[in-house]
């Protein structure tokens, strides 16, 4: 499994995290192991020409998704169930293209009282999950679709946060050894600092 990122939007963003959290919705849906997707962030100029080609209507977006190759979900009871792995196919599989907005995500980060990161990987979520054959064109869609992707997202974030928990306390590797060196000598410890066909998505914050 594979995740490029491009950012030419001109503003910066944890790009580390957003290829972390694609690769996880990926995983986690169990798609295809050899699965390739790409994200490009791009700025509201770009963005508008792409909205207004692909889906005729004016203006910027904050996210379009372009699938590629039909891997379609087989369940739709939760995100730990399969859902369009095919274990007999040797080939790797292009998921398509992710592209998003920032400055667009920026304007409703604000709007949703959150930071411009977290609806960067708000969108990230919704644009996999649209790749991955979920739509909210009707009611019970777009129930399914935004559960799921509130789901994965808190899912992602709160296994992350026990992973930074986890490394933060493991020592550096040789501090230990250096502490008990400087109190064997007499002296105080030394202080260092530590040494990361399109679809239209419109989620709602939160």
């Amino acid at each position: 499994m594979s995740v490029e990122i491009n950012n030419e939007s001109g503003l910066a963003a944890d790009e580390d995290a957003l290829r972390e959290l694609a690769q996880y919705v990926i995983d986690q849906m169990e798609t295809h192991p050899l699965a390739d997707l790409s994200m490009l962030l791009v700025d509201e100029a770009h963005m508008t020409n792409l909205h207004e080609k692909w889906m005729e209507e004016p203006g910027p977006t904050d996210v379009l998704s372009f699938p590629m190759d039909e891997l379609r979900p087989h369940s739709m009871a939760g995100p730990n169930r399969a859902r369009g792995r095919d274990s007999d196919e040797p080939e790797p599989v292009l998921l398509g293209d992710v592209v998003l907005c920032p400055q667009v995500a920026a304007v409703q980060a604000k709007q949703h009282g959150h930071s411009t990161q977290a609806e960067l990987e708000l969108l990230t979520v919704h644009g996999v999950l649209h790749l991955l054959g979920y739509d909210h064109a009707e009611p019970e869609e777009e129930a399914e679709m935004f559960g799921l992707q509130n789901e994965l997202l808190r899912d992602w974030r709160d296994e992350s946060a026990a992973n930074d928990a986890a490394a933060s306390q493991a020592p550096v590797d040789g501090a230990a050894d250096e502490a008990a060196g400087d109190e064997a000598a007499g002296g105080p410890p030394e202080s260092g600092e530590g040494r990361e066909g399109p679809a239209l998505c419109r989620p709602p914050g939160g």
